[in-house]
């Protein structure tokens, strides 16, 4: 990532993990985007304690609360991003939020699975067609005629838990809802 230049990116499940490692790294670049979203569920929230340290450094970090599963939400969360960005588009989304479920084959829940499906894989594709004019926004908006992430880009995080072919961990747990949702 060191060559890219972005004006703009939301990052889901901010406050945490790689998402979390995401934000820091955007806003250490040294020409950092005029705009980082951090999108978490609960801004003011412990778990948040980090972002919230980081927005009071950096005030071009917004965190903006988003739970991926409620289209609501989203909603709320894309009029807010394109509020702040007044006529210019989002550059990147960055799919990064997502939950696992420790079950194994023999004890995985419909219940479960439909709650890992809803935020790894229905979570994103919802984002994607809310932050979607915001991102042909962005694309038309760009002096660039070649196609790139520095125009504008969906990226879906997935991890080696994911994978068909890695399946180290398969005997610590199973992970079945999580794999088959990345």
């Amino acid at each position: 990532m060191a060559g890219l230049q972005v004006c703009s990116v939301l990052v889901t499940g901010a406050n945490q993990g790689i998402g979390l490692g995401l934000v820091r790294h955007f806003l250490g670049m040294p020409n950092p985007p005029k705009w980082v979203f951090a999108a978490c569920q609960d801004p003011k929230g412990q778990r948040a304690q980090e972002l919230q340290n980081l927005a009071s450094k950096h005030p071009n970090l917004v965190i903006i609360p988003l739970e991926v599963t409620d289209p609501a939400s989203i909603k709320a969360a894309a009029a807010r991003v394109g509020e702040h960005l007044g006529g210019s588009g989002l550059n990147l989304l960055i799919n990064n939020a997502g939950i696992m479920k420790l079950n194994s084959l023999d004890n995985e829940t419909l219940e479960d699975m439909t709650q890992v499906y809803t935020t790894n894989t229905i979570g994103p594709l919802l984002l994607g067609q809310a932050f979607l004019p915001l991102l042909k926004k962005a694309a038309q908006g760009s002096p660039s005629s070649a196609l790139s992430c520095s125009k504008a880009a969906i990226i879906n995080m997935s991890s080696s838990g994911g994978s068909i072919e890695e399946v180290y961990l398969w005997n610590y747990g199973q992970a079945v809802s999580y794999r088959c949702s990345k």
